[in-house]
This record gives structure tokens, C-alpha cells and sequence, in this order.
């Protein structure tokens, strides 16, 4: 079992790991096993604060909206496809991932530790935070105008709460997820006129 370090922590060692050393999606989630979910949502958030030529929630909504899948259905380990399970991470994303957010983590981290793990463990919460991920993922596929960062910053807290096992955070995040979603079906008709007008 690999030693518990901090979300911050954890951005480092992979941001600095020894040159010439790849790493891959698979081997990282092979090594956090017991908390796979919360690095594989962590590594599936980096673009949406990483500045690139497509459209980053793109990329971020179908991971994270797998993610839920899985947790709905109540899987051990998350399961990736082989090609994304062989594919090496890049150290220059993380390290500007985690020069981007080290003040954000580092003020969650002072928060957040392991307590109430009910509401990370229990079936029923693992079903209703899967459905977060999946409704919060297809969101962020969409092609919104300013949406990557506020529902980056969400979903990486979902990210940390699972990774440090933080049940008072994951409520937090259930609750700034609600939220979201409400503000987005409020504007729903302006989305989805937006939307319509970008593939016309």
C-alpha cells in the first residue's frame, strides 16, 4: 500500500519526478489504490487549467463523467481504456497545474483531512457522488463560454475529498456541485440557444 501524502504532495512528486523516468495514468492509479478515484479525477481536471488549442472540458468531461459510471456501479479499482491506461502523463501540464492552484490546495489541504469517511465509502453516497460526476462531466464536455475554471474548481474538490477522505469536504463539494447544476438549468434556454448557434 503506498504511503499517504497529500494532494499537494502528490503533485509534486509527479511534476518532479527523475528525468528520462515516464510515468503513465495506469501505473500512477495502480500505485494510489486505495484512493485511484480521487487521483484519477485529479489527473482528469488538469485541463481544464491548462491552457490548449481544443477546447479543454472536451477532454476533462468524458474522464470525469466515466468516473461517476464507475462509482455508481460501485467498482473497487477505476478501469481505464488500455490506450489512456498506457499513456504517459505530461510532467509540464502537472507542474503548471500545481503552480495554478498551490495556493487553492494548500488553503484546502489546512481544512481537509480524513474524517466522516462514511459519505466517501457508504454505497448510497458513492451512487449519489457518481451521479454528480456524471451530470457535472457531461456539463463541462459542453462548448460553455467560461465555465472550465468554476467547474474545475469544484470538481477538484470532489478530487480532494476523495483523495484525502474528507466526508465534510465531499458534502461541500455535493453542495457547490447542486448549485452549479441549478445555475446552469436556470440558463438553460440561453445555453441551449448558444449551443444551437455555434454548430449552425
Amino acid at each position: 500500500m503506498s504511503p499517504e501524502i497529500s494532494t499537494r504532495a502528490l503533485l509534486h512528486a509527479l511534476a518532479e519526478g527523475r528525468a528520462g523516468h515516464s510515468l503513465t495514468l495506469g501505473d500512477l492509479l495502480d500505485q494510489f489504490r486505495a484512493r485511484a478515484f480521487g487521483v484519477f479525477l485529479l489527473i482528469a481536471v488538469l485541463p481544464a487549467f491548462v491552457p490548449l488549442p481544443i477546447g479543454a472540458g472536451a477532454i476533462s468531461g468524458p474522464l470525469v463523467s466515466l468516473i461517476g459510471l464507475q462509482l455508481m456501479f460501485q467498482l473497487a479499482h477505476p478501469w481505464i481504456p488500455g490506450f489512456l491506461s498506457r499513456r504517459e502523463l505530461s510532467r509540464e501540464g502537472v507542474e503548471k497545474f500545481r503552480n495554478r492552484t498551490s495556493r487553492l490546495l494548500g488553503w484546502l489541504e489546512k481544512i481537509s483531512r480524513p474524517r466522516a469517511e462514511a459519505i466517501i465509502d457508504h454505497p448510497a453516497a458513492r451512487t449519489f457522488t457518481g451521479l454528480m460526476l456524471v451530470l457535472l462531466g457531461a456539463l463541462l464536455a459542453l462548448p460553455l463560454p467560461a465555465t472550465n475554471y468554476p467547474f474545475g474548481l469544484i470538481l477538484l474538490a470532489f478530487a480532494i475529498a476523495l483523495i484525502e477522505r474528507d466526508g465534510r469536504l465531499m458534502l461541500a463539494a455535493w453542495a457547490l456541485g447542486l448549485a452549479e447544476l441549478v445555475v446552469v438549468g436556470f440558463f438553460s434556454g440561453q445555453i441551449a440557444t448558444w449551443v444551437g448557434d455555434l454548430f449552425r
